[in-house]
């Protein structure tokens, strides 16, 4: 019986030896981005990254509201991770819960004005700090822009990587 997880060894291949270098640096390179827009919106507009995503996906909608399955669907966090943040949203005025008329199990959060308002100040901020992290000063480009696009594609589509 085979295992589903490959563990390396000293012996493993130059190109897993590579993959893994190249995982281990995109990781690192987004935990330190996600820390910097942490620190940078704190300080600035008082929101975490976190709470800066739910506000982002919120007001790419037409109506700026979603249902929460479906912003649970998008952001990566917990489902409790994430009604704690909404709620903190809504405590400052910032998201409205309301149930679903129609459905009194789905409950939708939408922007409100004050929300929106402070996703607006807030948005030139985090698009500088992905601007600085991201493009290449001298040509404009995104940096590495090819393996970003690659390592940014969905992977959850239903299907299960072989590791055999």
């Amino acid at each position: 019986m085979s295992d589903d997880v490959h563990t390396p060894t000293s012996g493993g291949s130059c190109d897993e030896d590579a993959l893994a270098a190249a995982w281990h640096q995109l990781t690192v390179r987004y935990h330190r981005l996600h820390c910097e827009i942490d620190r940078t919106l704190e300080a600035s507009h008082q929101i975490s990254g976190s709470e800066f995503e739910v506000l982002e996906l919120l007001a790419a909608q037409p109506d700026c509201s979603l249902r929460m399955s479906e912003l649970a669907g998008q952001v990566h966090l917990s489902q409790s991770a994430l009604s704690r943040l909404v709620a903190g949203l809504e405590k400052n005025g910032l998201a409205q819960r309301t149930m679903c008329e129609n459905d009194r199990r789905s409950v939708f959060t939408a922007l409100t004005t004050a929300g929106r308002d402070l996703y607006e100040r807030a948005r030139p901020v985090q698009r500088a700090i992905l601007r600085a992290a991201t493009v290449d000063a001298d040509t404009g480009s995104l940096c590495g822009a090819d393996d970003f696009a690659a390592a940014a594609a969905p992977v959850d589509d239903g299907s299960r990587v072989s590791t055999r």
